[in-house]
């Protein structure tokens, strides 16, 4: 893959402040486009679908961890944009650091083979998608503690669902 190995893009972190958020690059270079992916698109390289399929891409991101602007579990990191949707007690969210895995990045880690079968993949995920994982986060606001948090990390590793009782009312 010609071009840089890391990817480094501006997040919304802990109380809304931005970082970069570093991750290898698994897209080509100068591709264009928005930030929802979608499995198969020409913009993935081989070695990027690989990295993405078993979330190596997302190693990079214990350099965020060590750095203080992440944990290992929380939620996701928006881009900008994303976080501005956030409205009323919803905006509680940003009171958590950003996660490298959270329930809700585990309900959707096909993610991109969910958003291929849409007709509309922005819309599918700005309607159903996003707002199902900002339902989830919440939830994890509400009921984090220590021993969830290594649950969802062991859950992560073994590449295991998680719990119905983390991600459904």
């Amino acid at each position: 893959m010609p071009g840089p190995a890391f990817f480094t893009q501006k997040r919304v972190g802990q109380h809304g402040k931005l970082f970069k958020m570093v991750k290898f690059r698994t897209m080509s270079v100068g591709h264009g486009g928005n930030s929802i992916s979608v499995k198969g698109e020409s913009r993935i390289t081989p070695l990027g679908a690989t990295l993405r399929k078993y979330k190596l891409d997302e190693l990079p991101g214990l350099y965020n961890v060590l750095k203080g602007d992440m944990s290992f579990v929380g939620p996701r990191p928006d881009v900008p944009g994303y976080a501005d949707k956030l409205q009323g007690d919803e905006r509680r969210i940003l009171s958590l650091k950003p996660g490298i895995t959270s329930p809700s990045s585990m309900k959707y880690a096909r993610e991109e083979e969910i958003l291929a079968q849409q007709p509309d993949p922005v819309k599918y995920n700005n309607e159903v998608i996003y707002p199902d994982k900002v339902r989830i986060n919440m939830k994890y606001l509400k009921h984090r503690s220590f021993r969830m948090d290594m649950m969802i990390i062991a859950y992560t590793l073994l590449g295991k669902e998680p719990e119905e009782k983390w991600v459904n009312e």
